[in-house]
């Protein structure tokens, strides 16, 4: 039945660009990374949480205006957290909705171009995307006054039936966003249901519970501790930053994560694995020196087998067009 049900779900959004997780709830995949449109049935007003890469603000508009239209702009934007594939488009939309953005104090310094967050670690292991994380943004941006911060009570503004759960490692201030009444959790980057770390599961979206994409987690003690407190909830769906939602019999993997994430999750040789970078309320505190040189050369090489790979791919098309 459940099978049946599922089939059902997709089939109803097969036309449309988005996806359903659960009553209220709609995400929209911007390539890499989810985003969610979240539903208060009290007060009819709805909340975008997180905003994509750069480049996904046209789409993430014309969903809103499928699924609210004539209210088609949010009471607020929510970030889980200010990573750059999480942001790309916040200060846009917050512009031209003229809507506040809030996330949790300890994300503060990385939204108003206070500090960079930890770097990358391309030692981490996993897959391509890890090996050429180097590459990846960190510096932060600022959104002034758009930027609100989260009650630490636990509430979220706009939706009275959601509250907000402080679950660090992947970043500081990261929060995931959970429905008591029926157990739907917006996990955010705390864990993630496909391994992002590999170019190849990334474009298949392989459906694997794993833990925080392991390129940006930077205190992996942290993180445990977060995947252990939402495993405790026992929710019934599951939706994260990246890869498909998760319900039923297939999230007895979340309590198979939380009791062996040191070997499952934790890298035997990340920059961070024994050495937590630190942040504060002003930002990074302390960064552990990276590892040897050996990974960066690596890294060199896949880069460059990247970009052979393009050229010939390039020449070839331009050979038989």
């Amino acid at each position: 039945m459940k099978k049946q049900q599922a089939l059902v779900k997709i089939k109803a959004c097969a036309e449309h660009e988005w996806f359903s997780v659960a009553p209220g709830v709609w995400g929209v995949r911007d390539r890499i990374v989810n985003v969610y449109f979240v539903h208060d049935p009290s007060t009819n007003h709805w909340i975008l949480v997180d905003t994509g890469l750069r480049g996904a603000a046209a789409r993430i508009k014309r969903v809103a205006r499928e699924l609210f239209w004539p209210q088609a702009t949010p009471a607020a934007i929510i970030l889980t957290h200010g990573h750059f594939d999480h942001v790309g488009t916040v200060k846009q939309l917050a512009d031209e909705w003229d809507v506040p953005v809030y996330a949790h104090y300890l994300e503060a310094p990385y939204l108003t171009g206070r500090s960079a967050y930890p770097p990358p670690d391309p030692s981490a292991g996993g897959g391509l995307f890890t090996w050429l994380s180097f590459l990846f943004p960190k510096n932060p941006i600022d959104l002034g006054g758009r930027l609100l911060l989260l009650p630490e009570q636990g509430n979220i503004p706009g939706l009275k039936e959601w509250k907000y759960i402080h679950t660090p490692g992947h970043a500081p201030g990261h929060i995931s966003l959970y429905r008591e009444h029926d157990g739907v959790l917006l996990a955010g980057d705390a864990f993630v249901t496909t391994q992002q770390e590999s170019l190849l599961s990334v474009l298949k979206q392989e459906r694997k519970l794993s833990g925080p994409p392991r390129y940006f987690t930077y205190d992996w003690l942290a993180a445990e501790k977060s995947v252990r407190h939402l495993a405790s909830l026992q929710p019934s769906i599951v939706a994260t930053g990246h890869g498909h939602p998760m319900e039923g019999e297939a999230l007895a993997a979340l309590q198979e994560l939380a009791d062996n994430f040191q070997e499952q999750a934790v890298p035997a040789h990340g920059r961070y694995t024994g050495d937590p970078a630190v942040a504060g309320i002003s930002g990074v505190e302390y960064v552990p020196a990276p590892n040897n040189r050996k990974t960066l050369l690596r890294a060199a090489a896949v880069l460059a087998l990247v970009g052979i790979g393009a050229l010939l791919a390039s020449e070839a098309k331009k050979r038989y067009s």
